[in-house]
């Protein structure tokens, strides 16, 4: 099978709100998710799309998500602390900045706070979680991202408001990335 060569995606620019910039790297799934982290966003009043926002609309849009857990009782308990953020119960982060681990090592991120620009639209976070599935679907030599990429890019920063969530609900970001199928193999291809 010819592969051809896919371009890596350009790192995030710190104003990465229109859909247009990112439509070519997301599949139609996945821009369907981008889109419900948004609307959950703005609804919750929080100044920007944070990882607990993508992984919320990711566990409720994409199945191939959804079947990266453990069974219906880890995704009820994730879903569940998810639901009681969004009704103002529970884990609170509303107008603080979601911080990250990746923020020091990512473009995307470092992108979205520089000083002297407008408020990004993502959290740092959210922005290296977006910036890490553009890469894994290159790796693969897709240029596309899926759902399951920016799953395992979310639960990878151990700092994220996701893994919190995640951590919570019992579920290990560690085995939940294990689980997420390396770049280059299909979930199927797992033993």
């Amino acid at each position: 099978m010819h592969h051809h060569p896919v371009p890596r995606p350009q790192p995030l620019p710190s104003s990465v709100a229109p859909r247009a910039e990112l439509a070519p790297f997301l599949t139609p799934s996945l821009a369907t998710v981008v889109s419900g982290a948004r609307r959950r966003a703005l609804r919750d009043g929080d100044r920007q799309i944070d990882t607990a926002h993508l992984l919320h609309s990711l566990i409720e849009s994409d199945p191939e998500v959804g079947a990266a857990f453990e069974g219906g009782h880890q995704l009820a308990r994730v879903l569940g602390y998810l639901a009681q953020r969004s009704i103002g119960y529970g884990l609170r982060w509303q107008r603080v900045e979601e911080e990250s681990a990746a923020r020091r090592l990512l473009p995307a991120a470092r992108g979205a706070e520089s000083p002297g620009t407008r408020t990004s639209p993502w959290s740092p976070a959210a922005a290296a979680a977006l910036e890490g599935a553009f890469r894994r679907a290159a790796e693969r030599g897709e240029p596309q991202a899926r759902g399951i990429d920016l799953l395992a890019a979310v639960a990878a920063d151990p700092e994220s408001r996701a893994v919190e969530v995640l951590r919570r609900a019992g579920v290990d970001p560690a085995a939940l990335t294990a689980r997420v199928a390396a770049p280059g193999e299909e979930p199927s291809q797992q033993v």
